[in-house]
């Protein structure tokens, strides 16, 4: 389903973020708990993508996958780095093959083995670039839908790591918007006074489509710590880390807390008219079944459906 038409369905959306085993076994465990996720009835699920086809292939065969055997809509990941023009338009040609309806188009980082990759070599220099050449292609009429693929992009509510100066960073957000991007999906927080001013400075700014929230429930102390990694540095609230610094040698407590701090934050984003809430689960998707089930989102899910 293209993104225009589940916003269009849905007056809040409910998404979740995968990435893809390495393993035949993971890959089979994983499409299991998507299966499971089909009775929540979420707006749409996102599968991240490696670089330099250290997971390209698998994020392709995921996303076929649930495309196919699953109720919910699949949106690929799809980045800049080490990529030429023709394998962006191969890429983006097999998905419209299959029907895939959308793409969240990314910078990205190298891929592990590839750490000191010169940019410079990228015929993609940044996101909006990547946009561009997406909105190109459905210009071209390649794809089934007459509107070609629904575009979405990253924000950062906390800022970008790359780029200090935030009026310079909704200056490069707005180009991003009006070289043809759909909907926003933001980089996960935990304090929600910064997704607000962030929203607050995309208005300002001009920009109207869809911000989705990322949220991502703490569920262990190394989890906290992989976050910070994964968010370039995400801000842990000072009441968090005290609670979480309280009952870190307990696992269980930590991940409640984790648990429910992500309620109260999505709880509070309803309240606020959040346009849609993104789970990044790290594929596990117990956490975010209890949030679910405290708040009742499955009820919204369905009653916009």
């Amino acid at each position: 389903m293209h993104i225009q038409d589940i916003f269009a369905r849905d007056p809040t959306t409910f998404s979740f973020e995968f990435f893809p085993p390495k393993t035949e076994r993971g890959a089979e465990l994983l499409f299991d708990t998507i299966k499971q996720l089909d009775r929540l009835s979420p707006s749409f699920v996102d599968v991240t993508y490696g670089a330099g086809g250290s997971t390209r292939d698998l994020t392709h065969d995921l996303v076929l996958r649930i495309h196919r055997e699953s109720k919910t809509t699949s949106i690929p990941h799809l980045t800049t780095i080490c990529h030429s023009r023709t394998e962006i338009e191969e890429i983006l040609s097999r998905y419209a093959a299959e029907g895939i309806g959308n793409i969240l188009a990314l910078r990205g980082d190298p891929p592990r083995d590839a750490q000191n990759w010169d940019r410079t070599k990228d015929e993609f220099k940044n996101a909006t670039d990547l946009v561009k050449f997406i909105k190109t292609f459905n210009d071209s009429g390649m794809h089934p839908d007459s509107r070609g693929f629904g575009i979405g992009v990253a924000g950062f509510p906390e800022g970008h790591p790359d780029t200090p100066n935030r009026l310079e960073e909704m200056d490069n957000l707005k180009r991003k918007i009006d070289a043809g991007t759909d909907y926003i999906i933001t980089q996960l927080f935990f304090e929600n006074r910064d997704f607000y001013d962030f929203r607050e400075r995309c208005e300002l700014a001009g920009i109207t489509i869809p911000i989705l929230a990322g949220l991502m429930p703490i569920t262990s102390i190394v989890g906290m710590k992989r976050m910070a990694n994964l968010a370039a540095g995400a801000r842990f609230p000072s009441a968090l880390i005290r609670a979480v610094d309280r009952c870190q040698d307990d696992d269980e407590a930590v991940k409640r807390i984790g648990i429910h701090w992500a309620t109260q934050q999505c709880l509070q984003l309803l309240e606020h008219d959040v346009r849609g809430v993104h789970f990044y689960t790290l594929n596990h998707s117990d956490a975010t079944r209890q949030i679910y089930e405290t708040l009742a989102l499955e009820h919204v899910a369905q009653r916009s459906g």
